[in-house]
């Protein structure tokens, strides 16, 4: 079946930082079964880092994307527009909150980081799904991912598990938005992983431990493990399925 899942669909992948990055996993399992890939990156600095990954994904599409900046977004989709012609899957991998309230008590988060939270992990995602709609002219399929923290106050997530709470219940909405054009919005939550994002999470090394005590088999969940995920989601194997959080934990969600 290789190469034959994703034969002939374009995908947009968004979030991919480094090698690492669960955006990473789900575009290598993406191309491997036959995707035509478009990837972004946040900004010059990180250009460097996703360059090298983008063209050994053989992307069609390289473009910078920094969801806070006017015109970036429009950009991208314009690109795909006039150099695909149609979209048939988006792979939402954001979130950002400054360091400062996610670290606070949740009682002491200020409003600005908690607007700023909002923005990138929640809104951006409704923002790319208003402009993939037009290009996804027989359908598609749209991805985001979470953590067991927006459901369990878990860890020292905080502000975030609003974040992922507020996106979880926007993968509800959308669905049910987008149903009658044949668009399915699903969700993927992942156990910890050793992202580069998740460093910014405070004892996150304590978290890691904790999560693989928890998993049912006492292992943590991998970038292609959840790349697998992705490709169910994206692929015509789950035509039937929209609107669900798909839990890659090991386990771990249901022990708590």
């Amino acid at each position: 079946m290789s190469g034959q899942l994703m034969s002939g669909k374009k995908i947009l992948i968004v979030g991919i930082a480094n090698d690492k990055s669960i955006a990473y996993g789900c575009a290598k399992q993406l191309k491997e079964h036959g995707a035509e890939l478009a990837i972004t990156y946040l900004n010059e600095k990180a250009e460097r880092f996703v360059r090298p990954l983008a063209e050994e994904l053989e992307a069609d599409i390289f473009m910078p994307l920094d969801v806070t900046v006017e015109g970036q977004m429009d950009a991208v989709f314009a690109q795909i527009e006039k150099q695909w012609g149609s979209l048939d899957g988006v792979v939402h991998s954001l979130a950002f909150c400054p360091l400062e309230d996610l670290h606070a008590p949740i009682s002491e988060c200020s409003r600005e980081g908690f607007l700023q939270a909002m923005d990138v992990s929640c809104y951006s995602f409704i923002e790319m799904s208003a402009k993939a709609k037009g290009l996804m002219k027989d359908g598609g399929s749209l991805i985001n991912f979470s953590y067991l923290g927006s459901a369990l106050a878990t860890g020292d997530y905080n502000i975030m598990g609003c974040a992922k709470a507020s996106l979880e219940a926007a993968t509800r909405y959308l669905a049910r938005d987008l149903g009658p054009k044949r668009i399915r919005v699903n969700c993927i939550s992942p156990g910890t992983i050793a992202t580069r994002a998740a460093g910014g999470i405070k004892d996150f090394d304590a978290m890691l431990d904790y999560n693989k005590a928890k998993a049912v088999d006492h292992e943590l969940p991998t970038i292609d493990e959840v790349g697998g995920a992705a490709l169910y989601y994206l692929s015509d194997l789950s035509k039937g399925v929209t609107g669900t959080t798909h839990y890659v934990d090991h386990g771990v969600c249901i022990v708590g």
